[in-house]
């Protein structure tokens, strides 16, 4: 079981930046893989940004160039720094975790951009 928490969203202008946080209850280096993905009203859920164990990371193509993902090995943290964030950024933000064929979730947070 791995339990994940995550924090660091709220309400900011367009242009502006944010770092989300994800804290795991269990080794990051047993964790295939940790993501963030998104999920806006009315829309599907989609993938933002992965790192597998190895260090490989993944982008959407939306987000490429203004996100980073990023992970402290020694914190048991995967990190999500957003740059220049736009309103179509607006969504619950939900950290997920992989491990031996299972996915976990986070509760979300909550990102508005908004003027």
């Amino acid at each position: 079981q791995v339990q994940l928490v995550e924090s660091g969203g709220g309400l900011v202008q367009p242009g502006e930046s944010l770092r989300l946080s994800c804290a795991a209850s269990a080794s990051i280096f047993s964790i295939d893989r940790m993501g963030w993905y998104r999920q806006a009203p009315g829309k599907e859920r989609e993938l933002v940004a992965s790192i597998t164990s190895g260090g490989s990371t993944n982008y959407a193509a939306s987000v490429k160039g203004r996100f980073t993902i990023s992970r402290d090995n020694a914190k048991n943290t995967v990190y999500l720094q957003m740059n220049s964030l736009k309103p179509e950024d607006t969504a619950v933000y939900l950290c997920n975790a992989y491990r031996w064929y299972t996915d976990y979730w986070g509760q979300g947070t909550q990102v508005t951009v908004s003027s």
